[in-house]
């Protein structure tokens, strides 16, 4: 070896040491900026939110929410606003990565990776299937813009119950078959003036 390619392979090491940090300190980095949670959500009754506030909302720092379980009424979901903004912020990229496959005209992409996503949605007619698909993006772009999903959740829901008449063909032939003899006077819709 000559005393060239030894400064040489020593500078090369030099180099890989301050490009590449060790493991342990790129790990305690990622960690020290980035909450690192265990469980996504833990159940908790409700009342131990009323009785022990702080204690209660001490375990957001291992879990991404907290539910809330009350007897007489819905459960509901306790988070630090920072998880909450993070979420919203992720579902932003996802509509409008959504949006932009769709406006791509790649649809058949669209149909290959959708049903990894809701399996259910193999069942739809593909007439069907690209209305749900149509309607999917639409919906979503205007709850992400309100900040508010309850409308993709109930269209998923209806277009899941959809599929699940595609899917049964009994379930399909008696909601798809023509009612026999006269079913009666429909009434007149009323007068609005």
């Amino acid at each position: 070896m000559t005393a060239e390619f030894v400064a040489n392979s020593r500078a090369v090491a030099v180099a890989r040491s301050v490009r590449q940090p060790d493991a342990g300190r790129l790990a305690s980095e990622f960690y020290g900026t980035v909450d690192v949670m265990t469980a996504a959500h833990e159940d908790v009754p409700f009342s131990e939110l009323l009785h022990h506030p702080a204690a209660t909302a001490d375990r957001l720092k291992k879990v991404r929410a907290l539910r809330l379980r009350r007897r007489d009424a819905d459960d509901l979901a306790l988070m630090r606003i920072e998880q909450l903004e993070r979420d919203e912020s992720v579902l932003e990229f996802i509509v409008r990565l959504l949006a932009g496959l769709v406006r791509s005209e790649h649809v058949e992409l669209i149909r290959r990776l959708l049903p990894d996503a809701l399996p259910w949605a193999t069942f739809l007619p593909d007439a069907d299937f690209d209305t749900f698909v149509t309607e999917l993006l639409a919906v979503a772009q205007g709850a992400s813009e309100l900040g508010n999903l309850a409308p993709v959740a109930v269209l998923l829901t209806q277009w899941r119950h959809s599929a699940e008449v595609y899917a049964d063909p009994v379930l399909f032939e008696i909601l798809t078959r023509e009612p026999e003899g006269d079913v009666g006077p429909v009434p007149a819709p009323p007068h609005n003036e």
